[in-house]
């Protein structure tokens, strides 16, 4: 089983940062767009090569976030409608994820087989996500889950912030 490391509270649409291995290597690399629209993250391999892509759609009634891995769609993590508290969904072919992803404590199942999970570390760099690549082909599309739920994380943190003023 593989581990690999995010840095939590780095997340910024013009920030940049890395996905660390066990040995603090820096094994993916991830860029925001600053003032664009939209609003996108890169993933890119340790060649530099783009591997995912996270785009924010742009003119929509509630926030959705498309993911592609490879240059195919692979999920896309939608807001739902709701009075009281933030909802989201994720949708992916066969691709399922339990436990707690807002607060990054969770299993990605495919086709009902774990193929990952994620958690907060708190003794590493600083507090982090570690993220358990259990089957190595999902690698690429774990990252860029991760990544993906912390965009829509602090996109609906800037928007709470926005609404209190």
């Amino acid at each position: 089983m593989k581990q690999l490391y995010i840095k939590q509270k780095v997340f910024s649409f013009g920030g940049k940062f890395t996905v660390k291995n066990q040995q603090e290597q820096d094994v993916y690399f991830v860029e925001g767009s600053f003032m664009q629209i939209p609003k996108t993250f890169s993933i890119m391999n340790a060649a530099r090569d783009e591997v995912a892509l996270i785009t924010k759609k742009v003119f929509s009634f509630l926030p959705t976030f498309f993911v592609e891995v490879d240059g195919r769609d692979v999920l896309t993590i939608k807001k739902e409608f709701s009075f009281f508290k933030a909802r989201y969904t994720i949708d992916a072919a066969g691709i399922t994820v339990h436990g707690n992803w807002w607060d990054m404590d969770f299993e990605v199942l495919q086709h009902g087989e774990v193929v990952g999970k994620v958690s907060k570390e708190w003794f590493t760099w600083g507090d982090s996500y570690k993220v358990e690549i259990v089957d190595e082909e999902m690698e690429k599309m774990m990252i860029a889950l991760v990544v993906a739920i912390d965009c829509v994380k602090a996109d609906q943190a800037t928007a709470s912030s926005a609404a209190t003023h």
